[in-house]
């Protein structure tokens, strides 16, 4: 059974080969020891923190393959983005300009360095193994997140965004990094997104010009990568697709990804999500699959499994779900279809 659970300092080791085998891109999940350290003792803290409002926490998620005892993937959410420092991105919208005298209008689409999404919660760092690509555990890794922001609202902002991988070749080159950021950087891609993860993006996307940039007088190659996904951050993006979220006029500031957002209101793990009591039962007539977790802070758990639910009714669990769950009979558990 794989469980969705808080970080802890032991995983550690286990983090670090999820580093090596992840995305470049992925920054906010360093291949350093001392960072990745650094990033789960914040975690740990801000789960450990009696707070009521939105702050600066950083909730770190692993799945465990439990009878292995395996890490199979991780992701974040950061409750407020821009918080400790600003959050760039670059605003895709069209500039227009007008002459009276010849009676011409003209829009051309243009890229501005920007800080419009300070302020929002962020969706990051997911990770998995990619023997479970295409399957419940994917789900369970990104969408039960949404589900801890359900049982935890006043800890996140009403709107939650998160960056998408942008596409880059199987050398690790980005047509757009090269065509943009690499101006002002004598880096490669792939070292540009390391140091971002090490220390911070800030200190490059400060150098970025700040003025705006127009899409035409960049090569094809770069304005094809304009929105455009990794093929391996396709499958995070159809799950938060599937939730509700959209596109907006925001991209990744190194390599073009899109930016997608959405509010609590309308993302489906969320507004769809339902609270019932649990019932130990070993003769479960499953009729449906679903995510379900408790409700805790420190304790968070969250599994895939086929259940006979129906809303307002107790949810009748196996002894192994409760386990997992880390609950037992008459807790509250939070229900959503697969």
């Amino acid at each position: 059974m794989l469980v969705l659970r808080p970080v802890e300092l032991t995983d550690l080791p286990q983090l670090q080969r999820l580093a090596r085998e992840s995305l470049v891109g992925v920054t906010s999940l360093p291949d350093d020891t001392e960072r990745l350290r650094e990033r789960i003792l914040d975690s740990c803290a801000s789960f450990d923190k009696d707070v009521h409002n939105q702050g600066p926490e950083n909730y770190f998620f692993v799945l465990e393959d439990l009878p292995r005892q395996r890490l199979a993937g991780c992701s974040e959410i950061l409750a407020t983005a821009g918080f400790n420092e600003p959050f760039y991105s670059l605003r895709n919208r069209h500039f227009t300009s007008a002459s009276r005298e010849l009676n011409i209008e003209h829009g051309v689409p243009a890229l501005s360095l920007c800080q419009d999404l300070n302020g929002h919660t962020l969706l990051r760092g997911f990770h998995i193994d990619a023997a479970f690509v295409g399957t419940p555990a994917a789900e369970l890794l990104s969408r039960a997140r949404l589900m801890f922001i359900a049982a935890h609202a006043p800890r996140f902002a009403e709107a939650v965004i998160t960056e998408i991988v942008g596409y880059s070749d199987d050398e690790g080159q980005s047509p757009f990094w090269d065509a943009l950021g690499k101006h002002f950087f004598d880096l490669p891609y792939p070292e540009a997104e390391r140091l971002c993860g090490l220390e911070s993006r800030t200190f490059l996307a400060e150098l970025m010009p700040q003025y705006p940039i127009y899409v035409p007088m960049l090569p094809q190659a770069a304005q094809d990568c304009i929105g455009r996904i990794h093929p391996d951050g396709q499958e995070a993006f159809d799950i938060l697709e599937r939730e509700g979220f959209e596109t907006n006029s925001y991209i990744d500031l190194f390599d073009g990804g899109p930016t997608l957002y959405a509010r609590l209101a309308g993302i489906r793990s969320i507004a769809q999500s339902r609270t019932d009591t649990a019932t130990i039962s070993e003769d479960i007539d499953a009729h449906g699959r679903y995510l379900v977790s408790n409700d805790s802070l420190k304790e968070y758990r969250a599994i895939v499994a086929d259940l006979d639910y129906n809303a307002g009714r107790p949810v009748a669990l196996s002894a192994e779900m409760c386990t997992a769950l880390n609950v037992t009979e008459g807790h509250q558990v939070r229900v959503v279809a697969l």
